[in-house]
């Protein structure tokens, strides 16, 4: 009696220090993960297994409720989202697991009053190399809302073992070096060796007569790589529902060869394992050499195939039918990168579960969403049809099929109108065969969405309008939001509290509660508030700046940001021409009366990207002539913030006064630093283009800094004939700081460096610098006589943060799942603990 008592208590303390949310649980916890994670006692443990072990112990809490949530799926064969995507730029794991079990400021205190350094802690958590932009931030405020509003879904992608790359700026040019943000482990992830699947790849087709008569086709590869899963936990905000991210890395089917071993050749032994693995090595290889492009296109084949075997796994574990695929998954396609996905579902399901073509097609066509993100023909992936017929044989055959018989009805449809057969072809035989992913992922999914109203507009005028013309009721629109627990709670305590004494705390998950805030636009306290917790987060980045980069900035001027990838079409160099226009009228004349400002750049550029990479060294080269030069007395500082990535945003995005989102009209997609900017209280300067018209909707125009030609004045403008020189001509504030540009100023001893920068804008001007120039820099008047007025500046930046309710990733996948996934949240309770002791 006594005995088996003793086994309950011990059971029971066991649970506490696994699962309990009480400190004296976290405390033991720790202690026990110090102990046997680490191998540590107290007095010698490093940060690094400070940090191992406090992981561990926040992740046994997230593990529990991930038990809870897959019981819970599983008892009710319920219909859950795949969410297929090439980049989950999560960022760091460990303050953002604390904040959505509501227990942050708890650990915090407690580890400091221990004697540790929390600030440190958090900057030792590596930055997670799965992604590299806008389209994997957003996938991971996707997994975020998916968790928060309780919705059965599961994330697949890639384990890169190292990121796109760590940026360095020396002497004035992008370094590019390696991403090892695997190199002291992942505490958060669980390697899953048991789930792990066959990827074909190369070789050839047989035709052959199954045993019943039927034509059936097997697929014999030349080389055959095994995907594993790795599992990362996803909980939501204050609830116990806890998803999946599941990832792949690629490993040799057999990884020794034990005969060219005997034989002495070394290398040979394990030159399969070599092989197979550099399949998912670095994200995003570079795509200009043929090598690369080859690389990058196994790697979307891979992921995707493992993912789908997977789903498939997961039905007949639950006994469904393969043909009864789309009633349990709704897989949506980020962007074109998991398009492949559409002809191996074909594959899997007539080839390997003997399904037949109509109702494998039926099955595929109602199991795909396709989000559409670009409106850059260069971005909307082609591939030239021989790379792909040599590693894809069948699915060749596949799309070839599904081409002849999509164009059978193309055709009736439009009679006669072959240039619009040959425009919605999957296959361009315009000149070199080229297969279009877009098009495949248009015919092959059931609905279609854009990511900003105007975006989605576009994609029915002009990108994909002959798809919106034959499949109007696929289009929907589903504008891109972002996580308010990232971006604001964790990204900015300070604001994040001022908001909650003011309004209480139910916006963190209901952001449109965030217009509450309006009330406080004219209490003079509250503006004197807001405005010292932002001046509070200029002083933190004005210190990371100096550590990071030496340069000095004052908390007091104007923080001016642009922080994105950098691309022609996002237009840093327009803002750099603002830039020079400020330094022209130094220079004339020093003692001219202008607002203090700071630039602050930050983003990197792809490295076989020429024009991008001459843009970071102009701005560079332009910052070391301004910040030394005695007639500018830094009233303007130009820094450019290497390496900008998650982690180092939480000091970027609350810091900002004004947010540069100043794209060409019609080029971006919808962009999300805009609405992450403007959550934090940044006013914005910008044009027409992606989610900023919506923002100035809500805003109100009165608290948007608009400026440049609309899409529609963009398109006109080019239809007529642009020419970039004549602007050059007739403006003489322009043609000044070109030709600073171009005279060697900012490059002694190479006067020829900006000359390709130089001639594109004189004799291309593809993005339409020159045409939006004299509006900006007036637009940017303006800007600096409302900062002037600090009492109006600080209540355009409060209603900035008002309106954002539309912004939140929560309202975006609300509209997924009512409109496009049809699936419903489900509770998952934790009720039932105790019956387990």
């Amino acid at each position: 009696m006594d005995k088996k008592v003793d086994n309950g208590q011990q059971k029971q303390d066991l649970w506490g220090s696994r699962r309990g949310l009480s400190l004296d649980a976290l405390k033991r916890g720790f202690l026990d993960h110090l102990r046997y994670s680490q191998g540590r006692i107290p007095k010698i443990a490093t940060l690094n297994d400070q940090y191992m072990a406090l992981a561990y112990t926040v992740k046994d809490r997230l593990l529990h409720r991930w038990i809870r949530s897959a019981e819970t799926y599983m008892k009710g064969r319920l219909r859950a989202v795949s969410y297929l995507s090439a980049e989950f730029l999560l960022g760091p794991q460990l303050a953002n697991n604390l904040i959505n079990l509501g227990i942050y400021e708890e650990v915090r205190e407690t580890f400091e009053a221990a004697g540790g350094d929390w600030n440190a802690l958090l900057e030792h958590e590596p930055e997670p190399g799965l992604g590299n932009g806008g389209l994997g931030r957003l996938a991971a405020c996707f997994l975020d809302s998916l968790a928060t509003l309780q919705i059965p879904s599961i994330g697949y992608g890639i384990r890169y073992e190292f990121g796109i790359f760590s940026q360095t700026i020396q002497d004035g040019k992008q370094i590019e070096t390696t991403d090892k943000w695997l190199s002291l482990g992942n505490p958060w992830e669980s390697h899953r060796p048991e789930i792990a699947y066959e990827v074909k790849l190369g070789g050839h087709t047989e035709h052959f007569q199954d045993q019943d008569g039927r034509l059936r086709i097997r697929w014999v590869p030349s080389h055959v790589v095994r995907g594993v899963a790795y599992d990362t936990p996803v909980l939501g905000y204050k609830v116990n529902t806890c998803n999946t991210l599941r990832l792949w890395k690629a490993e040799a089917a057999e990884s020794f060869d034990f005969q060219a071993f005997n034989v002495g050749d070394y290398y040979r032994a394990v030159e399969e394992k070599v092989h197979s693995e550099n399949l998912t090595k670095v994200l995003y290889p570079n795509d200009e050499p043929a090598q690369g492009k080859q690389l990058r296109l196994e790697q979307q084949y891979f992921f995707v195939s493992c993912s789908l075997q997977d789903m498939l796994r997961i039905c007949s574990m639950g006994n469904v039918s393969a043909t009864r695929f789309h009633e349990i998954f709704s897989v949506q396609l980020n962007d074109t990168h998991p398009t492949l996905a559409v002809p191996e579902l074909m594959r899997l399901l007539i080839d390997e579960h003997g399904t037949e073509w109509d109702e494998a097609w039926e099955v595929t066509r109602k199991t795909f969403g396709y989000t559409n993100h670009t409106l850059l023909p260069e971005a909307l992936e082609k591939w030239p049809l021989p790379l792909f017929r040599s590693l894809f044989p069948r699915h060749v055959e596949i799309i070839f099929e599904i081409n002849h018989r999509f164009l059978e009805k193309v055709r009736a449809r439009y009679v006669g109108d072959e240039d619009r057969a040959a425009r919605m072809s999957l296959i361009d035989e315009s000149g070199e065969k080229y297969v279009r992913m877009a098009n495949l992922a248009s015919v092959g999914s059931f609905a279609i969405n854009g990511v900003a109203e105007l975006h989605t507009e576009l994609l029915k005028k002009d990108v994909l309008r002959d798809f919106y013309e034959f499949f109007p009721e696929k289009f929907s629109n589903k504008t891109n939001g972002v996580t308010p627990r990232r971006f604001l709670v964790l990204s900015n305590p300070r604001l994040a509290d001022l908001i909650t004494r003011s309004i209480g705390d139910t916006w963190i998950k209901n952001l449109d509660q965030l217009r509450k805030l309006e009330a406080y636009v004219d209490d003079k306290d509250f503006k004197t508030e807001w405005s010292h917790v932002k001046r509070l987060n200029k002083t933190d980045l004005a210190n990371a700046i100096r550590n990071h980069t030496g340069i000095v900035v004052d908390p007091a001027s104007l923080f001016d940001i642009q922080v994105k990838r950098l691309h022609e079409y996002k237009r840093q160099h327009l803002n750099v021409l603002h830039i020079l226009t400020l330094y022209s009228l130094f220079k004339r004349n020093p003692d001219i009366d202008i607002v203090p400002r700071t630039f602050i750049f930050g983003g990197k550029a792809a490295p076989g990207y020429f024009m991008a990479k001459l843009i970071v060294r102009l701005i560079t080269a332009v910052a070391d002539v301004v910040n030394n030069d005695p007639d500018v007395r830094d009233r303007i500082k130009v820094v450019f913030f290497p390496n900008f990535n998650v982690k180092n945003s939480r000091l970027i995005y609350p810091a900002a006064d004004l947010s540069e989102q100043i794209s060409t009209a019609g080029k971006e997609a919808s962009g999300t630093g805009n609405m992450k900017f403007s959550m934090n209280g940044a006013l914005t300067i910008g044009t027409l283009d992606g989610a900023n018209v919506e923002i100035r909707e809500e805003v109100g125009p009165e608290n948007f800094f608009l400026f440049g030609l609309t899409a529609e004045e963009v398109y006109d403008l080019k239809s007529r004939g642009y020419q970039a020189r004549a602007l050059y001509e007739g403006n003489d504030r322009l043609k000044v700081v070109i030709d600073l540009i171009a005279s060697g100023h900012f490059s002694p001893g190479d006067a020829e460096l900006f000359k390709p920068l130089v001639d594109s804008l004189l004799y291309h001007d593809e993005y339409l610098l020159f045409a939006d120039y004299q509006s900006y820099v007036d637009c940017q008047v303006r800007v600096s006589q409302t900062y002037r007025d600090q009492d109006a500046w600080a209540r355009m930046s409060i209603l900035n943060a008002a309106r954002m309710g539309k912004f939140s990733s929560d309202r975006t996948i609300r509209q997924y799942c009512d409109e496009i996934w049809k699936v419903s949240p489900v509770p998952v309770s934790l009720e039932n603990d105790e019956e387990e002791l």
